[in-house]
C-alpha cells in the first residue's frame, strides 16, 4: 500500500484545448464534443488532428475519446463507432453503458472487439452492480471503467449518487485490479470528496471552462485544479492498492 496522486482527466474539442489540457499539466486527454451530449463524439479527422499533435508535444500523456451518445440497442453502430475511433491512434475508447436490457450484450461484444475499450457506466437511473461485476470479469479486455452522469444539469455526479454507492464501484474494480475513474460535473470544491473516495483518475470538463462546459477551456484553471489535485492526492490519508496507472 502506498500514497499515490489522483489523476486529473481533462475533456477537450480540438487541438488547441488538447495542448492547453497538457500545458496546465493533465494526467490524462478526453477527447469529445461536451456540445453534443455526455459523451458526444468529435469526427474521426479530429481525434487523428488532436493525437498527431499531442504525440508531437505531450507523447507520455495517455489520449481517450468517446464513439458518441449511442443507444444499447444499436450495437452494430457502437462497434463501428469504436472501431472508428480506435484506428484514429488513441489510448482508450470510452463507450456509454446505460442501464438496459441491451447492455449485456454490448459489453459481451466490446470485451471481444479488439479495441482498448474503457465502459463508461451511465449512474442518471442508476448503477447495475450485474453489468459493473460482468465488465470487471472480463480482463482483461477491458483495462478500466469510469462513472459518468449523463444529464449535467442536474448537479454533479455527488449530488446524484450516494457516497456507499461510488464507494462500491471504486472498490469493485481495486478488488479486480483495474482502474477506475469517476466524472460527471466534478467541481474543484468537491476534491475533498474525490481524495476520499481515491478513483485513479477523476474526469473534468465544465471546472475548468471560461464559462458553461461548451465554452472555452481555460489553462490557468486546469493548472490550477491539477496542484489542488496532486496535493490532495497525496496527503497521508489517501492510501490505494498498488494499480498500475499509465506513467506521465
Amino acid at each position: 500500500m502506498k500514497a499515490v496522486a489522483m489523476r486529473m482527466l481533462i475533456s477537450v474539442r480540438d487541438v488547441q484545448e488538447a495542448l492547453a489540457a497538457a500545458q496546465g499539466g493533465a494526467d490524462f486527454i478526453d477527447l469529445k464534443e461536451p456540445r453534443d451530449g455526455a459523451l458526444g463524439g468529435l469526427p474521426p479527422a479530429v481525434i487523428r488532428e488532436v493525437v498527431g499533435a499531442l504525440r508531437t508535444h505531450s507523447p507520455r500523456v495517455p489520449i481517450s475519446a468517446t464513439i458518441g451518445d449511442l443507444p444499447m440497442r444499436e450495437l452494430s453502430q457502437v462497434l463501428s463507432r469504436v472501431a472508428a475511433v480506435g484506428a484514429c491512434g488513441v489510448d482508450y475508447v470510452k463507450v456509454g453503458i446505460e442501464r438496459d436490457v441491451g447492455a449485456p450484450l454490448v459489453l459481451d461484444a466490446l470485451a471481444g472487439c479488439g479495441w482498448p475499450v474503457v465502459p463508461v457506466f451511465i449512474a442518471d437511473r442508476g448503477l447495475d452492480d450485474g453489468l459493473i461485476e460482468r465488465a470487471c470479469e472480463a480482463l482483461p479486455a477491458f483495462p478500466a471503467i469510469m462513472v459518468d452522469t449523463a444529464d449535467k444539469r442536474t448537479g454533479s455526479l455527488f449530488d446524484l449518487m450516494l457516497p456507499a454507492e461510488l464507494r462500491q464501484f471504486v472498490d469493485r474494480a481495486r478488488v479486480h485490479g483495474i482502474l477506475v475513474g469517476v466524472a460527471g460535473a466534478l467541481r474543484a470544491s468537491q476534491i475533498d470528496l474525490l481524495a476520499a473516495l481515491q478513483p485513479d483518475f477523476a474526469g473534468f470538463r465544465s471546472a475548468v471552462c471560461e464559462g458553461d462546459r461548451g465554452s472555452r477551456l481555460d489553462t490557468n484553471r486546469v493548472r490550477d485544479l491539477s496542484l489542488r489535485m496532486k496535493a490532495a492526492g497525496s496527503s497521508p490519508q489517501v492510501v490505494r492498492n498498488d494499480t498500475v496507472v499509465p506513467q506521465q
